[in-house]
């Protein structure tokens, strides 16, 4: 048995569009979605086909999402 708990993480917003559209597409949770690529992460694998990663790449066209694993240490928040 598994306890779920609510975070409060933050996220660019894009990223996020393009997950929820991906978790929408799978008919599944955004939490169900991010716990299985963690998941997948912590082992080395990928968590995505070949197909599943077709349609992430529309996704991000659509949500014009640019960013790439290279941009994860470099993400700055913009001032209010």
């Amino acid at each position: 048995m598994i306890e779920r708990i609510q975070t409060g993480v933050r996220m660019e917003k894009r990223l996020v569009k393009v997950l929820k559209a991906l978790a929408e597409h799978k008919d599944m949770s955004l939490g169900d979605l991010l716990e299985g690529v963690v998941l997948h992460a912590f082992e080395g694998k990928s968590p995505f086909g070949p197909e599943t990663l077709k349609l992430i790449a529309e996704f991000k066209r659509l949500y014009g999402l640019d960013l790439d694993a290279r941009s994860s240490h470099r993400l700055k928040e913009a001032s209010p």
